[in-house]
């Protein structure tokens, strides 16, 4: 199989990551926080080790900033719950994941949070000067992703972000596709929450993700139980991350997780986009000389992630990617992509596009096989 849906999870994932989820499970399998023999007490080390290496790698100074959450999902709607009240304004990109778009209706209809939803153009980017015209005086915060999960557009985040701090709105990114790929700093972006996935380019296992909460953002728990502190007390605490935190967390996944961001951290993230960069524009020349081929976002590959969509004139996306798993063995992904606004914004609504996302381990050759097999494909059903 040639794998290139590394847009919704990345596959394969590292020696390390699986061999340390082994290791907790065989070595460490008790539940951290909830007892003080040594099996427990492992545990605990390997969920603060993990925050640690988070915290190192977004340019936290606090590892307890950082939640550990199922998914980078869970962790969006912890921020935008938990934070923004009826009467409150957002502002927000037509780009947005369903994680976002969403949660935000929810609060739109339920508590009569206001949301402008600034349009971006074809190619997916967003224009600051119309997230600046678009701040109230009642604008509490900026909703935005960091990287189309459908065009891979990279938004200039560190330029809204500064928006959102002189106009005292909270400034809230979607790292999913980014983060373990682009150099992120909260600091330098002026990022108040940003919320991660687990198992995409961070190369930890599904079911982990996360949400760093800058000191002085107060936000409501989406759900109250039992911590490991404060027991006695009927009220959750107060202390963060235990105040987001309850229930049995999924030790054997957040040592996987922390083995996957050890492993991004060895071989640099300066040499994984340049290995990435390198497929994209690779795939993006070979797509250039097929006719019939529609490719949306960037013509330049630096100012996208590594994930194309493309459409086939007179061709049904969800054909096209059949025909590629069924006949060529590769796997790939056709339709939505859970991002409606998205694909209203490219044009593309109405039949989704076939999305190609790369990863560390895919190599050149796939990408000439790929596009070999593109070609065979688009030639088989125009006849």
């Amino acid at each position: 199989m040639i794998y290139l849906d590394n847009a919704a999870t990345t596959w394969p994932k590292p020696d390390e990551t699986i061999s340390a989820m082994v290791d907790c499970i065989k070595n460490a399998g008790a539940n951290p926080g909830r007892g003080g023999h040594q099996m427990s007490l492992a545990a605990g080390r390997i969920i603060l080790e993990t925050r640690e290496e988070l915290a190192g790698l977004f340019g936290v100074s606090d590892p307890l900033r950082i939640v550990l959450t199922g998914n980078a999902t869970e962790a969006i709607n912890l921020a935008l719950k938990g934070f923004l009240k009826e009467g409150d304004h957002v502002i927000t990109g037509s780009m947005e994941h369903n994680a976002v778009a969403r949660p935000l209706n929810v609060l739109r209809l339920r508590r009569g949070v206001d949301v402008t939803e600034i349009r971006c153009a074809a190619d997916g980017q967003v224009d600051p000067a119309e997230v600046r015209k678009a701040f109230r005086k009642n604008t509490s915060a900026v909703v935005m992703i960091h990287a189309s999960n459908v065009t891979g557009t990279v938004m200039p985040v560190e330029e809204i972000g500064l928006m959102a701090r002189e106009n005292g709105a909270a400034f809230i990114v979607d790292t999913a596709q980014t983060a373990g790929l682009l150099d992120i700093d909260v600091n330098r972006l002026h990022i108040d929450m940003l919320a991660f996935a687990g198992h995409k380019s961070l190369y930890g296992p599904q079911g982990t993700g996360g949400l760093f909460i800058r000191e002085g953002i107060n936000l409501e728990p989406l759900k109250e139980g039992g911590t490991g502190s404060k027991s006695e007390s009927l009220d959750q605490p107060d202390e963060i991350p235990d105040k987001f935190e309850s229930g049995t967390p999924n030790t054997p996944g957040i040592a996987g997780l922390g083995a996957g961001i050890r492993y991004v951290k060895s071989r640099g993230l300066a040499e994984i986009w340049k290995h990435e960069q390198g497929l994209v524009t690779r795939f993006l020349d070979g797509l250039s000389q097929m006719r019939k081929i529609q490719i949306y976002g960037p013509d330049d590959p630096s100012k996208r992630v590594p994930v194309v969509s493309i459409n086939v004139n007179g061709q049904d996306s969800s054909e096209i990617a059949f025909v590629l798993d069924r006949v060529f063995g590769i796997a790939c992904r056709s339709g939505l992509h859970c991002a409606p606004s998205a694909h209203k914004t490219i044009g593309t609504l109405d039949r989704g596009t076939v999305r190609f996302s790369f990863s560390i381990f895919n190599t050149c050759d796939e990408v000439d096989r790929t596009l070999e097999a593109l070609s065979q494909t688009i030639a088989e059903l125009s006849r």
